[in-house]
């Protein structure tokens, strides 16, 4: 009876995130090029509250590395309900690997799981400070690291397209919020100043393809002359206008802007993805089903003005 009682209060006491762990790990463990399994961050740690992120390191056979990368969006929104194909978060780079950001519907909310896919032979230098929850046992390890880390650099390297433009303002948004739900102010300014810098060169990537100047000082030069250039860098400037440390208001006030200025200037791209930008806003509780947007103001715009 004592077991019993101790293992429900285990169960109610556990974190939350401990459930898309669970499905995380029973995807990633079928496929047969998965050598092992690690977590990292606050749920390694024991310090994970309601709004904490899953971070898995998902090791693979070198010889399987790029299949599993090409893969991974499928896999992910088919088996763990990711609404959107995964932003690539390069601030883990020099860890290993390729790091990537989805959001996962999981038990009526919407959780960031951050997968990070490293090629077997590199995973002794990138598993720092992470437990392992899984190891195959007759893993067969390849010797081709130096084509496989090719490929990660290639893919490093690559300018993102308006496509993932628009998925990364997506989880920059998500980031956010959950920062100024959090009250932390500091995390909150530095995931906003990204957003911000996202929604640029969603901008400069749709309206001036061929630029090869990442900053914003030619920003008017490059696609001001234009009256959808005009509109757009008008909504920019709205945008970067808003708190520097952002209020829940305020973001949803941002991320509709972002989301008509893409509709704007990216057109196929938020065709795209009209099924993942409705779930990102209705999880994030930015829709209103009953309203109709003022004349001149475009739906995606209005319904995350609605917050």
């Amino acid at each position: 009876m004592t077991n019993l009682l101790l293992d429900e209060l285990v169960a109610m006491n556990r974190p939350e995130q401990f459930q898309l762990l669970e499905d995380a790990i029973g995807v990633f463990t079928a496929s047969p090029a998965v050598t092992r399994l690690l977590v990292s961050g606050s749920l390694a740690t024991g310090t994970a509250d309601r709004l904490s992120n899953v971070d898995l390191m998902v090791s693979v056979v070198d010889d399987d590395y790029t299949d599993f990368i090409s893969v991974l969006d499928a896999l992910m929104m088919a088996e763990l309900h990711a609404i959107m194909p995964g932003w690539r978060d390069a601030s883990g780079d020099d860890v290993g690997g390729l790091g990537y950001v989805y959001l996962v519907a999981c038990q009526e909310r919407l959780r960031q799981l951050d997968v990070r896919v490293v090629p077997e032979s590199r995973l002794a230098e990138s598993a720092v400070s992470a437990r392992t929850v899984f190891t195959r046992a007759d893993a067969d390890v390849s010797l081709s690291s130096q084509v496989v880390m090719a490929f990660i650099a290639r893919t490093a390297a690559q300018a993102r397209t308006c496509r993932e433009l628009i998925i990364e303002i997506m989880v920059l948004g998500f980031l956010v919020h959950k920062r100024v739900t959090r009250r932390q102010r500091f995390s909150a300014y530095r995931e906003n100043h990204m957003f911000n810098a996202a929604v640029k060169n969603l901008i400069k990537t749709a309206l001036a393809p061929d630029s090869c100047d990442d900053s914003w000082h030619r920003l008017h030069a490059e696609v001001g002359s234009t009256p959808i250039g005009k509109t757009c860098l008008a909504d920019l400037d709205a945008v970067i206008s808003g708190p520097a440390v952002p209020t829940i208001e305020s973001l949803g006030h941002n991320i509709g802007r972002a989301l008509a200025l893409a509709e704007r200037a990216a057109p196929e791209a938020v065709e795209a993805l009209r099924k993942p930008i409705d779930a990102f806003l209705e999880y994030l509780e930015l829709q209103d089903h009953l309203a109709q947007p003022p004349v001149g103001q475009s739906e995606l715009e209005f319904k995350a003005l609605r917050s």
